[in-house]
């Protein structure tokens, strides 16, 4: 289906044209109408279905073609990490240039300077605010938000932030707003604390499920089963052997982000890390460079695994197993984006053999168990307790890509 199929105003037409953006996802022709219609809504879609643009295009038209109150808040978009606050902020952008509506990301990790922008931002009001639960409580807290106009509530990543423990402030910030609204729902995955967020926010929903959450099937799919002191060679080993153009490499632990990052420095590789112990503005111009392809690799904990929409990333490399399904989804999910291929290789632990096989069971299949070169030595045999059907030993020394 064509954007222009969707009765969308000739202003934001523009916008999606400058965007680049052709026919819509199916996340966005099922949501789309229904939220110009007015309807509340609670929709299920893996990552990198375009959730984002599927929520934003309607407010962005509602809020052209009808009247509200001017330096009031009239979009409040809450989200789980400032990353994924800063992108929707950078799409919302994009897709509202040829428009005059403003908008404001609000998110901790800065310095004073950008605490003040956003008060001054909040006190005098600005259209569409996209924020970390946190942070705006913050604001809040200090009683000069103006969010007794707010006609439309998006919670994105929504099961993420219960898994983060925000419930509480969700509901503080949802108590300062007016009881009519329109209220929208997004996540990745559908357990019952989030049914029971559901039936206290929602109105009459229009559920929309996209798929079972998979990852695509362009990801080439890999593991290799390794004792643990293995790992940080094999990774150099990989890097070594062939030349990419974007990798990243998830680790559960940000002390495991640093130790990986030091080892990976020491052996001449460009890399940096991204974890929550770094500045803001750090993480900023990391994540810049990568986009600017100065930088290959970024060594990273789960905050990156949502929310950062960056393609050509070759290489994803799973340090350590997730700690459970959906995580091993939104990781490998990073590669592979608009149409393009990429591959996925998890190191498996001894300890970590259970936990994958778990994964698989969400997956309904086994992952590639690929040989590890002989000049490792011996490797543990795949014999997970819950998964004894997909058993694999190491089949000998496997050829990589020669270096280019």
């Amino acid at each position: 289906m064509n954007f222009s199929e969707l009765g969308l105003n000739e202003r934001l037409l523009e916008g999606i044209d400058a965007m680049g953006y052709q026919t819509a996802t199916p996340v966005q022709e099922q949501v789309i109408k229904p939220i110009l219609a007015g309807r509340d809504i609670i929709a299920s879609a893996q990552t990198g279905t375009g959730k984002t643009a599927a929520f934003l295009l309607p407010i962005i038209h509602k809020m052209l073609t009808t009247k509200h109150p001017a330096n009031f808040i009239n979009a409040l978009i809450i989200v789980p990490t400032r990353e994924l606050a800063i992108q929707i902020a950078e799409t919302m952008e994009g897709l509202g240039y040829f428009t005059d509506i403003s908008c404001m990301a609000v998110y901790g990790g800065g310095d004073g300077n950008s605490f003040v922008t956003e008060k001054k931002a909040l006190s005098s009001g600005v259209d569409m605010v996209v924020c970390t639960p946190g942070r705006m409580i913050a604001h809040l807290n200090m009683g000069y938000v103006k969010m007794n106009q707010v006609n439309y509530l998006v919670l994105d990543e929504a099961d993420r932030m219960l898994d983060m423990g925000f419930n509480d402030d969700i509901q503080k910030i949802i108590s300062f707003l007016p009881k009519q609204r329109q209220n929208l729902l997004f996540s990745a995955t559908m357990p019952h604390k989030m049914r029971d967020l559901a039936r206290k926010l929602l109105q009459n929903p229009v559920e929309i499920n996209i798929a079972v959450s998979k990852p695509p099937e362009q990801i080439k799919q890999e593991a290799m089963v390794v004792y643990e002191p293995q790992k940080i060679p094999l990774i150099k080993y990989i890097l070594q052997h062939k030349e990419y153009t974007r990798v990243i490499i998830f680790c559960s632990k940000k002390q495991q982000v640093k130790q990986l990052a030091a080892e990976l420095k020491r052996a001449k590789f460009l890399i940096e890390e991204i974890h929550s112990d770094l500045l803001q503005d750090k993480r900023e111009q990391v994540l810049q460079d990568f986009r600017n392809k100065k930088l290959k690799i970024l060594v990273a904990t789960d905050i990156l695994s949502r929310g950062i929409d960056i393609e050509e990333i070759e290489l994803v490399i799973n340090y350590d197993v997730p700690n459970d399904g959906e995580d091993y989804i939104h990781r490998i999910g990073r590669t592979a984006r608009a149409a393009s291929t990429g591959t996925a290789i998890t190191f498996i632990s001894e300890a970590e053999q259970n936990k994958f096989a778990a994964i698989e069971t969400l997956l309904e299949m086994p992952v590639e168990k690929m040989p590890i070169p002989e000049a490792f030595g011996p490797t543990p045999v795949y014999a997970p307790r819950t998964n004894r059907g997909y058993n694999t030993r190491r089949g000998g020394g496997r050829s990589w890509h020669k270096k280019r």
